[in-house]
């Protein structure tokens, strides 16, 4: 959101979940405090969200839903505080291209597509695959 290009190549060494959303999905806003939640638990452990905002309005509706929107993770009134850039469809398309959102694409530390869903992610089968690869 500052700018600045952010390649995968970048993150190599790291467990990388990429989660394509948007400000108007619903199932995105269900999915988000545990993807916050994700970044807690295992930040330190070699894991980062890479959050892809796919608002076709940009940052003029991106930047002030990741400051002043607050998620309820663990009981505590929490805002997106991973990573978030701004999506195009040619940065979709590097990822195998959208059918809906949210898609996230969980990204080995050696830079390979573990798994890929589409929609609305099983919280505890996410959590066992990232726990899988760490």
């Amino acid at each position: 959101l500052q700018g600045n290009k952010v390649p995968i190549a970048s993150l190599k060494g790291k467990l990388v979940l990429v989660n394509f959303w948007a400000t108007w999905c619903e199932p995105c806003r269900v999915e988000i405090p545990w993807m916050i939640g994700f970044q807690q638990k295992y930040g330190s452990q070699g894991f980062t969200l890479l959050g892809v905002a796919m608002d076709d309005e940009g940052k003029s509706v991106v930047v002030p839903y990741i400051q002043k929107t607050q998620f309820d993770v663990n009981g505590h009134p929490t805002t997106m505080d991973y990573p978030i850039v701004l999506g195009t469809d040619d940065i979709a398309t590097q990822f195998g291209g959208l059918i809906g959102l949210p898609t996230s694409v969980l990204i080995s530390r050696d830079g390979k597509v573990v798994k890929r869903y589409v929609g609305l992610v099983n919280e505890k089968d996410l959590d066992k695959e990232i726990q899988s690869q760490l």
